[in-house]
């Protein structure tokens, strides 16, 4: 068996790691996994990774506190560098860095902030958000590190206005457009005028207002009608999903609070979610998700929830 924490089997044991620390698990739940642990060497020597990776959580926890407790910013970036936060995700263990540690402008989890730039232009930015500003006498720059950003531009025929995100560009034509980057997966959506967009060596494509473009590392996905009153909600304290794969929902809810969301199956990951949510009460939408779909929430520790498949 391999010994890393991708092994097909290490995710197994994960999984029913999760199960067996329910508060509902039944004498079925503990007989299966007997079962199942009875089955094979491997499945033991998984468990006992799955357990190793677990008690992961209460080493970090103090750093963790002591960040949330910090009101200096060079503290709180100090403490993410120094204590090189590793969490689980999908079984993987994965450790935050800050590539926005020199950004100009920056936004907490739910917080919504104006920038008014030097040019006039404008920039609202949403929850867990940040970007640089670079202007010169020959260009206006903007680097959207993450999150999302509305921009609101002034003319300036002489300059041309460019928001730069994962690889990407997207130069104003004078307009007022979204633009949100989570993972490195890029949508541009234009509510006045036009935008053209470019990503990797395909060439520049021209979108239109009401229309949209998503771009990531394989490149630009077609143009398409955008619904700018969902896109845009968030302006309002709202996100809304509308037949959105599950795991791309427990993504943007992600944004909006402290902590990971860990989805533990693939199985679960494509249910298809309809629903509004206040940002300001991302606990209430996991809730009211753990209600309808039939998956279960486990809050394995202050910063952790993992969500996994009804048995």
């Amino acid at each position: 068996m391999r010994e890393g924490p991708t092994d097909p089997t290490v995710l197994e044991a994960l999984e029913w790691f999760v199960r067996m620390r329910d508060d509902k698990v039944s004498d079925h739940d503990r007989r299966a996994f007997q079962d199942w642990l009875d089955q094979d060497e491997s499945h033991a020597i998984a468990w006992a990774h799955a357990e190793a990776l677990w008690k992961r959580f209460d080493i970090v926890r103090p750093e963790i506190d002591k960040l949330r407790r910090s009101q200096n910013p060079l503290s709180r970036r100090n403490v993410i560098v120094g204590a090189g936060i590793a969490i689980m995700a999908g079984g993987s263990l994965y450790t935050y860095s800050r590539r926005d540690l020199f950004a100009d402008y920056t936004t907490d989890l739910g917080e919504r902030r104006t920038v008014p730039l030097a040019d006039g232009s404008s920039v609202e930015l949403g929850s867990y958000s940040a970007m640089s500003v670079n202007f010169t006498d020959a260009r206006r720059q903007i680097r959207l590190y993450r999150g999302e950003g509305f921009f609101d531009v002034a003319a300036d025929t002489r300059r041309p206005f460019t928001v730069e995100a994962a690889g990407g560009a997207t130069r104003a034509l004078g307009t007022k457009f979204d633009v949100k980057n989570v993972d490195n997966a890029v949508t541009v959506a234009v509510s006045e005028h036009a935008v053209m967009v470019s990503s990797g060596a395909s060439p520049a494509v021209r979108v239109e207002q009401g229309f949209q473009l998503s771009y990531d590392r394989n490149g630009p996905g077609g143009v398409t009608e955008a619904d700018l009153g969902t896109i845009e909600a968030w302006r309002r304290d709202r996100i809304v999903f509308q037949d959105v794969p599950l795991r791309r929902v427990l993504a943007e809810l992600e944004r909006y609070r402290r902590g990971r969301i860990l989805l533990m199956s693939n199985s679960i990951g494509n249910i298809p979610v309809t629903a509004v949510f206040n940002t300001k009460q991302p606990e209430e939408a996991l809730q009211t998700i753990a209600d309808t779909l039939p998956i279960r929430v486990l809050h394995a520790t202050n910063y952790v929830v993992v969500v996994y498949p009804v048995w």
